[in-house]
């Protein structure tokens, strides 16, 4: 063979050789490559198994017991110290609250803070704030000791003691995050609760919808909650048919349930000593058989030990918790094994989102005996407005107060960056109420107050109201008003009032007849007629005006004169006036400002003493209430008044004295001096009260005023120079079911004697 042939016989075997090994690499790469993924996927499927078996899905489930489930929070404070992961929660009735709240984001110690700041008398008695409602809700609100249901002649009973309108705002407010949420689910931890049907007696999964309302359905307990109505079904608490939902929460995918069980266990006679643990056992003689197998199903069982509490001991929360800290950590060794270094997860505290809400709609559905106009004007904003929680709180907390809504429940569903308010509202069925009260003062004496209130009388949106007053002087008045919300409203009152008193001579006209008197006795008689107007001012104020018939009659069994007869006249006038009043509590105000001002314009009168001529009486109050420290309180105030034009009739001067009765005309109140005892056409007037409440309801405080008074003041320098006047008081008041409970003694260094005055119920 020839060189040249070798040479490429060699090339061609060293090419084939070459071809042969890169075809053997290439084999064996993809060779290692297969099996380098074949490798991985069994890799990645053993660790995800291996995963699996790391991290079971965790549920939790949550009874119900009212107060006793603080105990939950307890529970979940150890649960996050563990490292425990909840991927599910279920819970009936307090256990549906805790357990919405810790899905819709918040963690134990967020909880915690939220029930140490929750005031649970409010919550169970539907606390409204003074603040929240309209002029006409404060004066029927702070008359009436009690309201009863009146129908065909028949007196009734509240179908519960609340509504539960403090709890659904502070939920609403609380869940502002998962607000449109509508399938628990897809909350940051999937959740559900049980309602029962009280109609039919059957369990209810609530899963879907307004997260808030099916929390308030599941803790609705009978007589203390009304019912709540979801998709149809008038629900109450779930604890009556399901108080422990183990199945529910492990047919959403939980592998190990932890259950945290605060229901009682059944009580003797011995221990069914009221009316709520009875409902209590009632409630729990189905739930405690089934729990025996219930507990059976429970990888770790957690049973605090709280037999010294009920249901509504929720000024013992603190102890509550603690106790379920203690139970959680009795298991604590099979809490920790659910946990390793690789799965531990220490759950973030929730950024709660903003407390602003753009309001685009406002959506509801017609009503019979209500119009648009008046729920809006009670919600005191209008679509398109901008407004906070606090702001949709205190419009809710309007319409509860009027008793014209037998349920009320909202949500915001969104509309682009807006949110639109579906209000859902049910008409109260009953529309007469009987409402009592009682009152004594030392100038109207003794009085039992008799109301009878009736909606829907003429018109939409219109109340008739009629108080009957008995005792030592028999009194009545009569309320008729259509209220249109931001559109004007009207209305009619009619008023007698009527005492025997000694009274400044000045204000008799018969100082001359009397001149060794400073006092005389009268029977006074005031019948006035009032047709008004009025109007809600940029959202806050209240102004209206109108036209009036007074009727007075004034006499004294001490002139020497035939008929006794001081003054017998009819008077016709017109009147306008300002309010606005922002005081938490009328009697013992810790916070909030009160201003008003009127102008009336007498036109005309019988004028039975022939020396009535045209004038008009202006007259404008002031005061502010802060708090000094957390129990002290301060409250400053002034106000003036003047008559404008002829001083004929002395009988609409400004009178002064005395304390704790009803203020009509230009009658004002001032310590150091007896009722009625001063008078003059003009004043002016301020005083200052330090208030402290020494513990729950009870108050003591001291109060001091000066004044000056007397016949055109403003005319010169005086109502500038030095008091003529000064009194000082010092009282003790107690807030009661009928309205607060006064007794002030008063002194003045201008007089020589000193008052002690006594003021009991509501002021009529």
């Amino acid at each position: 063979m020839r060189p040249n042939q070798l040479s490429i016989l060699k090339n061609r075997s060293k090419g084939f050789f070459l071809s042969k090994f890169s075809t053997s690499i290439w084999s064996v790469n993809a060779y290692v490559l297969f099996f380098l993924v074949l490798f991985s996927q069994n890799s990645f499927s053993q660790e995800k198994k291996r995963d699996s078996i790391k991290r079971p899905k965790i549920g939790l489930v949550l009874s119900g017991g009212g107060a006793k489930g603080f105990a939950h929070i307890g529970v979940l404070k150890v649960l996050e110290e563990a490292g425990v992961k909840i991927d599910y929660i279920g819970g009936t009735s307090m256990g549906s609250v805790i357990g919405g709240l810790y899905a819709s984001g918040y963690n134990a110690s967020q909880i915690d803070s939220i029930f140490k700041k929750t005031n649970f008398d409010e919550l169970i008695n539907d606390y409204i704030p003074r603040s929240s409602k309209n002029f006409y809700g404060k004066k029927n609100d702070e008359l009436y000791a009690i309201v009863l249901p009146f129908s065909n002649f028949r007196i009734g009973i509240p179908e519960a003691l609340s509504k539960g309108m403090y709890n659904y705002n502070l939920l609403s407010s609380l869940t502002r995050n998962v607000r449109h949420v509508r399938d628990f689910n897809k909350l940051p931890t999937p959740f559900l609760c049980i309602g029962t049907n009280i109609e039919t007696g059957e369990e209810v999964l609530l899963n879907k919808g307004n997260l808030v309302q099916a929390m308030m359905a599941s803790a609705a307990f009978p007589s203390l909650f009304t019912p709540v109505e979801i998709d149809g079904n008038l629900l109450v608490d779930g604890g009556v048919v399901n108080n422990y939902p183990i199945k529910e929460v492990r047919n959403l995918g939980a592998d190990i349930i932890i259950g945290v069980d605060v229901q009682d266990d059944l009580l003797n006679r011995k221990g069914l000593k009221n009316a709520t643990r009875i409902l209590v056992q009632i409630t729990n003689l189905q739930s405690i058989d089934k729990m025996k197998n219930k507990i059976k199903d429970t990888d770790v069982y957690i049973k605090p030990d709280i037999r010294d509490y009920g249901v509504i001991s929720f000024d013992k929360g603190e102890e509550i918790i603690r106790k379920g800290e203690e139970a959680a950590f009795a298991v604590y060794e099979k809490i920790k094994g659910l946990v390793n270094e690789d799965n531990f997860y220490k759950k973030p505290k929730l950024q709660v989102g903003t407390d602003t809400l753009e309001i685009k709609k406002i959506n509801s559905d017609r009503l019979d005996n209500y119009t648009k106009e008046y729920i809006r004007g009670k919600l005191r904003f209008k679509p398109g407005s901008t407004i906070t929680y606090d702001d949709l709180k205190a419009g809710i907390n309007n319409l509860n107060a009027t008793q014209n809504f037998s349920t009320i429940s909202y949500c915001l569903q969104p509309n682009g960056n807006q949110d639109d308010l579906d209000l859902v509202l049910s008409e109260n069925p009953t529309q007469t109420f009987l409402k009592l009260g009682l009152h004594y003062d030392g100038l109207y004496k003794s009085a039992i107050l008799l109301n009878l209130t009736h909606k829907k009388t003429f018109l939409k949106n219109d109340v008739t109201s009629l108080d009957i007053i008995l005792g030592d002087n028999f009194r009545y008045d009569l309320n008729y008003y259509v209220e249109n919300g931001f559109n004007i409203s009207f209305g009619f009152r009619s008023r007698l009032n009527q005492f025997n008193r000694n009274v400044a001579d000045n204000f008799s006209s018969l100082a001359t007849q009397n001149p060794s008197k400073n006092l005389i006795n009268v029977d006074f008689l005031d019948l006035t007629n009032q047709a008004y107007f009025q109007t809600i001012f940029v959202q806050k104020f209240l102004m209206g005006g109108g036209l009036e018939y007074k009727y007075l009659k004034i006499n004294s069994p001490t002139l020497s004169n035939e008929d006794n007869l001081i003054e017998k006249s009819s008077y016709f006038s017109v009147f306008g006036y300002l309010k606005y009043d922002s005081f938490d509590n009328k009697s013992f105000p810790h916070s909030g400002l009160y201003f008003s001002t009127d102008v009336q314009t007498y036109l005309a009168s019988s004028d039975y003493t022939n020396n009535f001529k045209p004038f008009s009486t202006a007259k404008a109050e002031i005061a502010f209430a802060n708090k000094l420290f957390r129990k002290a309180t301060f409250k400053i105030g002034a106000d003036a008044g003047f008559n404008i034009g002829s001083d004929s009739v002395p009988y609409f001067d400004y009178i002064l004295g005395g304390y704790g009765y009803s203020k009509i005309n230009n009658f004002n109140y001032f310590y150091g001096y007896d009722f009625l005892s001063i008078a003059g056409n003009s004043y002016i007037k301020t005083d200052i009260t330090l208030d402290y409440e020494l513990f729950k309801k009870n108050h003591v405080n001291i109060s001091a005023n000066y004044a000056n008074l007397g016949d055109d003041i403003f005319t010169t320098v005086d109502w500038i120079s030095m008091p003529k006047y000064s009194g000082y008081a010092v009282g003790y008041g107690l807030e009661t079911i009928i309205g607060p409970i006064e007794i002030k003694h008063s002194w003045s260094p201008e007089m020589s004697k000193s008052f002690t005055w006594f003021s009991i119920g509501f002021l009529f």
